[in-house]
């Protein structure tokens, strides 16, 4: 844990000041207990990790469940209005921005998106449903993803169209 932390530190630039850098601490915090065993002694951990996920969520409009996966370097560019499924599945140096949905496609049908390496979310944009967006994809802001997202693409619009990268 000590060592995501470090790196989150560095991706955050160690200003405290980023929002992001607050919710990736208490999402690392949430993951690590799960590796203490002893229920009864993982029992404090789990109730420390609910309050902070749910100020942390107050303060900075990001639901970053920590049953998500979440690779490295993962950067939270502008905060607020963030949501992703706990179901939901991130690469290695991912940024998201402001307002992005990454989840369900239908209320009660499970399966969230599996989001590549280097992947560059818009503001405003809604990846939905059991898809995969694949390395080095762009998503423009406001699109709406339902569907697969080959590497090196560009995904645009509503629903969104995929051009290839030049």
């Amino acid at each position: 844990m000590f060592d995501l932390l470090k790196e989150d530190w560095k991706t955050y630039e160690g200003n405290i000041a980023r929002q992001g850098l607050w919710v990736m601490w208490v999402y690392r915090f949430g993951n690590w207990r799960y590796q203490i065993k002893n229920r009864w002694i993982r029992l404090p951990f789990s109730f420390l990790y609910k309050v902070l996920f749910v100020f942390v969520q107050i303060l900075t409009g990001v639901e970053l469940p920590c049953e998500a996966k979440v690779g490295r370097r993962f950067k939270i560019e502008h905060f607020g209005g963030i949501i992703v499924s706990g179901d939901a599945s991130f690469g290695d140096d991912v940024v998201i921005r402001n307002g992005v949905t990454v989840g369900l496609r239908h209320t009660g049908q499970r399966g969230s998106p599996v989001i590549g390496n280097r992947v560059d979310i818009g503001a405003g944009a809604k990846i939905l449903g059991t898809i995969t967006i694949g390395d080095d994809v762009s998503i423009g802001a406001n699109a709406v993803v339902i569907k697969d997202v080959p590497p090196n693409s560009i995904a645009v619009g509503i629903p969104a169209k995929i051009i290839p990268k030049k």
